[in-house]
């Protein structure tokens, strides 16, 4: 069986691409890959890429020129989540705060990772993660 070397992309949807890459450019301080109308790419560590599609926009199969991308959407509040350090937690949780973002939630893992938990503009709920701890090498 082939095995996979990562998760290379993670996508969330908004509703309005001014206001969501407002937040993770300023706020999240991530570096677009590309930006466009319908979708931007953000650089995650140069390990991750992390997709902002408009909510609907993408609900018509792309002719890219080379193959055809399907269609996909995604509806309601969605979760992904980002992991860093656990020295850098509090740096992040002062960052946040801020910034003005609730925190909304913590949890510490009987693994001793511990997740910190907010929303952007949309109400997608972000998660940092220090890690390791929270899964079985993670």
């Amino acid at each position: 069986m082939p095995e996979f070397t990562a998760i290379l992309e993670t996508a969330l949807y908004v509703d309005d691409m001014d206001r969501a890459t407002a937040f993770y450019e300023d706020i999240l301080q991530l570096v677009p890959l590309m930006k466009a109308q319908r979708l931007c790419a953000y650089n995650v560590n140069d390990a991750n890429v992390l997709l902002l599609f408009v909510r609907g926009g993408t609900l018509a199969p792309v002719d890219t020129g080379n193959g055809i991308i399907p269609p996909h959407n995604g509806i309601g509040p969605l979760h992904m989540a980002f992991s860093c350090t656990h020295d850098m937690l509090g740096e992040w949780r002062e960052h946040l705060e801020s910034q003005g973002v609730e925190i909304e939630s913590e949890t510490r893992w009987k693994r001793g990772g511990t997740s910190m938990y907010f929303r952007d503009p949309d109400g997608n709920l972000l998660e940092i993660a220090a890690t390791p701890g929270l899964w079985p090498g993670f």
